[in-house]
């Protein structure tokens, strides 16, 4: 098969068996374009139909052009969407000034648990890879978080064979992984192929672009000037930089997301 197919191919096919092995499931959309695509996946998985909702944890400090697409989508897609925020840790005066980590985790991690445990699901979609960042390559497709939404990631169960455990103890929930075998370059490569709409903030204005999305605080550009999708597939294969490097958080602490995701962090 064909490379791009052989990775759409799995990726439904772990879309479906989450569907069919779990409860009340729902799918991280974070606006970028990992998520996005696997929003794409998720409408080809049931034929148009995604038979469960979208979940955007809202920090209030978005990069606003991301909140105007999101809500662009959503209405033209007839996404159900569930935004929330942690509106008492903002009331409270949360903010990178307190710590880049302490943010995260109170805006973040906290606000992507209220969720949780507010909505009642058993299984959450997350539009993760392996190639991303380091903490993420210790995932597995199906990956198992306690009752306190914790993640053990020194003990991680074998998947051979597409062989998938999909059976854990009530209170538990699972976070399912269709991109983790994806890497940036498949990408924008499938983004090209299937036309998918993507939000204008990657593509370059004035030799700058993003090439990671998060809090307008926290997210930095890169120089580029790849402004169209075959631009930034040859800017990709000819770069040595991290595609976090715009990351103030990752930049504060190394551990920063393992720290973040051990919690309950995306």
């Amino acid at each position: 098969m064909e490379h791009l197919d052989k990775l759409e191919a799995e990726s439904i096919y772990i879309l479906r068996e989450a569907y069919k092995k779990l409860g009340k499931l729902g799918m991280l959309w974070s606006i970028g374009k990992d998520s996005t695509v696997l929003l794409w996946l998720a409408k080809k998985a049931f034929y148009g139909h995604v038979p469960f909702p979208f979940i955007h944890v809202d920090t209030k400090r978005k990069i606003p052009e991301m909140i105007a697409y999101r809500d662009k989508i959503a209405k033209e897609w007839k996404l159900d969407l569930i935004v929330h925020t942690n509106q008492a840790a903002i009331d409270a005066g949360i903010g990178p000034e307190k710590g880049r980590l302490a943010c995260c985790k109170a805006l973040k991690t906290d606000g992507l648990k209220q969720v949780v445990h507010q909505y009642g699901f058993d299984g959450l979609i997350v539009g993760v890879r392996r190639d991303e960042e380091g903490s993420r390559s210790k995932e597995r497709v199906f990956s198992e978080r306690k009752e306190d939404d914790a993640w053990d990631y020194q003990n991680q169960p074998p998947e051979l064979w597409d062989q998938f455990k999909t059976d854990f103890p009530k209170g538990h929930h699972i976070r399912v992984h269709p991109l983790l075998a994806w890497n940036e370059i498949d990408i924008w490569e499938y983004i090209r192929r299937e036309q998918i709409p993507i939000i204008d903030l990657y593509f370059a204005k004035n030799g700058k672009r993003y090439r990671s999305l998060g809090c307008a605080c926290c997210t930095g550009q890169i120089d580029s000037e790849a402004d169209t999708l075959d631009k930034i597939i040859e800017e990709l294969k000819n770069t040595k930089t991290n595609e976090r490097a715009g990351r103030k958080q990752d930049q504060e602490d190394s551990y920063a997301m393992q720290k973040l995701r051990k919690e309950g962090y995306m």
